[in-house]
C-alpha cells in the first residue's frame, strides 16, 4: 500500500512535469491550470492502473500448486468506469496440496481456503468436502472429528456438483 501511494505521487510529479516542459517548449502559451490538472489526472490514472493490475500480479506471484477457484469483481458509483470494465478485488483458492484424506472416510477430504482482498490480509479457512454428495462444510465453531475419521457438529452445505471448491478438491 506504501509503495502504491509513493507511486501515484510519483506519476503527479512525472504528468506536472511534462506540462512544465510542453510550457517551456512552447514559450508559456499553456493555461497556468495545466500543470496541477495534469498532475490529478496523472495521479488518478496511476490509482486505476494499480487497481486493475492488483490481481494479474497477485495471481501470477501464487505458487502453482495454487487453484483460484472464485473471483469477485468489484463495480462502484463512485468509480463509474467500473460499470463498463470491472476489476476483481477479492478472489479465493485452494492450496491442492493442502488436500488430505482420510482411508476411513474416503469420500472426504480436507482443504485449506485461502482469501485474498486488494486491501484486506489473507485469511485462511479449513474446509470440508465430500466429494460422493458434493457438499462442504467449514471448520469453524464447534466441528469435531468423530472415532471414525467422520465430521460432527459439521454445518455442510450442499454446493453441487458445479461448485469450484468441489471440483477442484476431488479433482486431485
Amino acid at each position: 500500500m506504501f509503495l502504491e501511494l509513493i507511486g501515484t505521487i510519483f506519476a503527479g510529479f512525472a504528468f506536472a512535469g511534462i506540462v512544465m516542459v510542453l510550457n517551456k517548449l512552447t514559450g508559456g502559451r499553456l493555461p497556468k491550470w495545466a500543470m496541477p490538472v495534469a498532475a490529478g489526472v496523472g495521479m488518478i490514472a496511476m490509482t486505476i492502473t494499480s487497481e486493475y493490475s492488483w490481481y494479474d500480479r497477485t495471481r501470477d506471484q501464487l505458487p502453482e500448486q495454487m487453484a483460484i477457484v472464485q473471483e469477485v469483481e468489484s463495480r462502484a458509483f463512485y468509480r463509474p468506469w467500473t460499470y463498463a470494465v470491472p476489476f476483481v478485488d477479492r478472489f479465493a483458492a485452494i492450496d491442492t496440496v493442502s488436500v488430505r484424506t482420510n482411508d476411513e472416510v474416503p469420500d472426504q477430504r480436507l482443504v485449506d481456503l485461502y482469501f485474498f482482498g486488494r486491501w484486506a490480509p489473507v485469511s485462511k479457512v479449513p474446509v470440508a468436502v465430500n466429494c460422493a454428495e458434493n457438499s462442504r462444510a467449514n471448520l469453524v465453531d464447534g466441528a469435531e472429528f468423530g472415532d471414525d475419521g467422520r465430521l460432527v457438529n459439521a454445518d455442510w452445505f450442499v454446493a453441487g456438483a458445479g461448485d469450484p471448491v468441489v471440483q477442484a478438491t476431488c479433482g486431485v
